[in-house]
C-alpha cells in the first residue's frame, strides 16, 4: 500500500490511528523567503566560494551551502555575466529562434581561467547552439569564443555528415564539462530529442577534439523525455556517476532524479539492476514514452511530502515537486559528496529554487541522498537507542508522476522490527550504515542526524536504496 503515490481520499485510511491530519490535493509548502532562483544550477567551488549558473544568465553564490546570494537573473545587456549579451551572442541567438540562454556549466581549465558553455534552443523543437565564452573571474564578464556544436538543422548535413534526424541525433543543450580522474576533458549533454552524449574535449582550447562529430551515444533517443546529464566521480567508490533527470521539468511534469554508474567517463553506464542504460530509450515512431524509460535508473527523488503530524511543533508541511536537473560537488577536504538542484512546491505553482542535499556512498557503492537540506551536518556513530522511534517513511518509486508521495508512519523497534504501514526489519551496521526489509525487500543506507526544518530542531533520519534502483527516506516524528 505504501508505495503508490497517495491521492486525497485515501489518505485518511492509509494514515489511521497515526494521524488525524486531514490532506488535501491543494496542500501548500512554503517557500523559503530568503531562498534563490537559479533554474538548472551547475556548481562550481571557486577558491572558497560556491556559485551556480543556471538558465536565463541566472547565478548565485554561498560560502556554506546554506546561505545564497542572488547574483545575477535574466538575459538582458546589463547582466554581469555577459554584458552585451544580445550582440555578444547574437549567433546563437538567431540560430536557436529565441531569446534567451538554457542551462550553461562553467569550469575552471589549466589556464586558471573559467570557461562557460552556453547553449540556447528554440524550445518547441531541437534547434538550438552550444558555444564557449571565456572569463579570468568566475563572476565575469565573460567574452565568446564562438559556438562549436548545433542541432536543428532541418533537411542538412548535421554534425557527423549525416542528415539532421532528431529522433537520434541530440539536442546540443544542457552541457556538464569534467575531467576524469586521469586528466582528461569530456562534456556530456543532451535533452530529449535523440538522447544523451559524450564528447572528449582538448584542454587547451575547451572544444572538442576533431572529428568526433556529435559523440558517442550513452542513452536516450525518441524524444524520450531524459535530460540534464551530469557526471562526477566519487574517490570513495572510484565510480563515474552519470544523474539524469526524467520526466518534465513543469509543476505537474514528474519531474525527478536518476543516476547511473560506470567505471569509464565514457560508460557503458549501468543502473543498480545492472541494466546498460543504452536499452533506456521509447520505441520507435514515440514520443514522451516514459513507461518505456520509468524501469532504468535509479530514481533518487521525486515529489514528495513530509506531513506534519498532530503532536509536532511544526506549523506546516515540508516536501518538494518536480527536483531536478541537478549538479553534484564531492569536497575533498570533508569527504563530503552533495547535490544541488531546483525544485517546486507544492501548492506554489512554477516559483522553485536552489536546494543542496548532503549524499552519501552505501555498500553497494551508489549515492544515496539525505531527506532533509544541508545544515552542515556530518555523519557520526549513532547507537540503536540513538535510532529507534516513529519515522515519516517516504518510497520514490521508479515512476514518472505528477501525484505527490505522502509520508506515512512507521516505527523503528530496539528490537529490529518496523511496524506500522509497512513492516519488516533494520539493523545498524557499524557506525551508521543501515540494512532495512520492508515488505521483503531489502534496502541499504546510511542513517543521519539532520535538521528539520519544519519542526526547528535535529531529528534521526535515514535514507536507502534498493537492488531494484529504488530510494526511501525517513525523518524521525519530533513528539
Amino acid at each position: 500500500m505504501y508505495d503508490a503515490a497517495i491521492s486525497a481520499d485515501k489518505i485518511a485510511k492509509l494514515a489511521e490511528g497515526t494521524s488525524k491530519l486531514e490532506v488535501s490535493n491543494n496542500i501548500v509548502v512554503p517557500i523559503d523567503s530568503n531562498g534563490v532562483s537559479v533554474h538548472d544550477p551547475s556548481v562550481i567551488k571557486a577558491d572558497s566560494t560556491y556559485w551556480v549558473f543556471g538558465s536565463h544568465l541566472a547565478s548565485a553564490y554561498s560560502k556554506d551551502l546554506i546561505n545564497w546570494e542572488q547574483y545575477s537573473d535574466h538575459v538582458h545587456d546589463n547582466n554581469p555575466l555577459i554584458p552585451n549579451v544580445t550582440e555578444e551572442l547574437s549567433e546563437g541567438l538567431d540560430w536557436a529562434q529565441t531569446e534567451t540562454l538554457w542551462a550553461p556549466d562553467v569550469i575552471q581549465l589549466e589556464d586558471g581561467r573559467y570557461y562557460m558553455y552556453y547553449n540556447m534552443c528554440e524550445g518547441g523543437s531541437p534547434r538550438s547552439a552550444l558555444g564557449l565564452a571565456v572569463a579570468d573571474n568566475v563572476e565575469g564578464p565573460y567574452q565568446d569564443k564562438g559556438i562549436f556544436l548545433k542541432s536543428g538543422m532541418w533537411d542538412e548535413t548535421s554534425e557527423d555528415g549525416t542528415i539532421y534526424d532528431a529522433t537520434i541525433h541530440p539536442n546540443t543543450v544542457d552541457p556538464d564539462v569534467f575531467f576524469d580522474k586521469e586528466g582528461k576533458l569530456w562534456m556530456v549533454y543532451g535533452s530529449y530529442s535523440g538522447g544523451i552524449f559524450i564528447l572528449e574535449l582538448d584542454p587547451a582550447t575547451g572544444k572538442p577534439h576533431a572529428d568526433q562529430g556529435y559523440g558517442k551515444k550513452l542513452l536516450g533517443g525518441n524524444h524520450s523525455r531524459i535530460e540534464a546529464p551530469y557526471v562526477l566521480y566519487s574517490p570513495e567508490s572510484d565510480y563515474y556517476y552519470l544523474f539524469l533527470s526524467y520526466g518534465g521539468l513543469a509543476a505537474d511534469g514528474g519531474y525527478n532524479i536518476r543516476v547511473a554508474r560506470s567505471k569509464n567517463p565514457d560508460g557503458p553506464y549501468y543502473d543498480a539492476k545492472g541494466q546498460e542504460m543504452i536499452d533506456a530509450h521509447g520505441p520507435a515512431g514515440t514520443s514522451f514514452d516514459d513507461e518505456a524509460i520509468e524501469p532504468y535508473g535509479i530514481k533518487l527523488m521525486g515529489n514528495f511530502v513530509f506531513l506534519k503530524e498532530e503532536m509536532e511543533p511544526a506549523t506546516d508541511h515540508l516536501g518538494y515537486v518536480s527536483p531536478g536537473h541537478n549538479s553534484a560537488y564531492y569536497n575533498q577536504e570533508s569527504g563530503k559528496h552533495y547535490i544541488f538542484f531546483h525544485t517546486r512546491f507544492p501548492g506554489q505553482g512554477e516559483a522553485h529554487q536552489v536546494r543542496v542535499h548532503q549524499m552519501f556512498i552505501n555498500s553497494d557503492g551508489w549515492p544515496v541522498v539525505a531527506p532533509h537540506r544541508y545544515a552542515e551536518e556530518t555523519i557520526e556513530e549513532y547507537s540503536v537507542e540513538d535510532i529507534a522511534g516513529r519515522y515519516k517513511f517516504i518510497k520514490h518509486g521508479k515512476d514518472i508522476t505528477a501525484d505527490i508521495k505522502y509520508s506515512i508512519i512507521i516505527e523503528l523497534n530496539e528490537d529490529g522490527t518496523i511496524f506500522g504501514n509497512a513492516s519488516g526489519s533494520w539493523e545498524l551496521n557499524g557506525d551508521h550504515d543501515v540494512k532495512l526489509t520492508i515488505d521483503g525487500v531489502t534496502y541499504n543506507g546510511v542513517f543521519l542526524r539532520q535538521w528539520d526544518e519544519a519542526n526547528k530542531q535535529n531529528v534521526m533520519t535515514f535514507t536507502a536504496l534498493s537492488a531494484e534502483g529504488v530510494s526511501i527516506w525517513g525523518s524521525q516524528i519530533v513528539e
